[in-house]
């Protein structure tokens, strides 16, 4: 699998285009802004993408899912509890003050355990709940897009509705850190940095002494 790591749109979103090798295919993981770029990196390096997937539902990382989808004809992928919670009119009316475009409707919702396949890659939906109730990391190895979850250094906010620092840090300890030390992490956002690996935060990652 190839991975190309992007920082996007307003909100510095770390989207991720990976790839396979041999079939070209490709997967666009929160395309937060900055479409364009997006679009051109695939166009140069021969990518048919096929799957827009979102680590979770909040604005700045589905904002895109729009334009890529309109471009390239790919389905968009969420977790089944971030569909049912990003559909309540209430909740979008809450997020609606950032001013940025809402997604197309869903079109393919996974559950924990599934595999989205990208050519001849796969990559296994992990479910995360925390930052919200939808939230997922997916982890193809040696590779872990813990989105909004995982950061370097640092874990995602749960004060938005929907969030628990309970669920997250029990999902963080209990669904990611059993995988191999060895795993690379791709982060949501770059605070602290945009890589790094599950033995790393393991030693470092104050929040997961909580």
């Amino acid at each position: 699998m190839l991975v190309k790591q992007l920082t996007v749109g307003m909100m510095g979103v770390c989207c991720y285009i990976v790839s396979c090798d041999q079939t070209k295919e490709a997967a666009v993981i929160d395309p937060g802004g900055d479409e364009d770029r997006i679009l051109d990196y695939c166009t140069s390096h021969g990518l048919r993408v096929t799957h827009i997937i979102n680590t979770h539902g909040h604005p700045d990382h589905v904002c895109g899912n729009g334009r890529i989808q309109q471009a390239t004809g790919a389905k968009i992928v969420m977790h089944a509890e971030d569909v049912d919670y990003f559909g309540d009119p209430r909740i979008r009316d809450y997020f609606s003050s950032l001013g940025l475009p809402e997604s197309p409707p869903v079109d393919i919702v996974v559950h924990d355990g599934d595999l989205i396949t990208v050519g001849q890659e796969q990559l296994q939906v992990i479910h995360t709940p925390g930052h919200t109730p939808g939230g997922i990391c997916l982890y193809s190895p040696p590779h872990c897009f813990t989105g909004d979850t995982l950061f370097v250094g640092a874990v995602g906010r749960t004060d938005f509705p929907g969030g628990s620092i309970r669920q997250m840090i029990d999902a963080i300890k209990n669904r990611l850190m059993p995988l191999p030390p060895e795993t690379l992490v791709w982060p949501g956002h770059g605070y602290g940095g945009s890589q790094s690996t599950l033995a790393r935060e393991l030693r470092t990652n104050p929040y997961l002494e909580l």
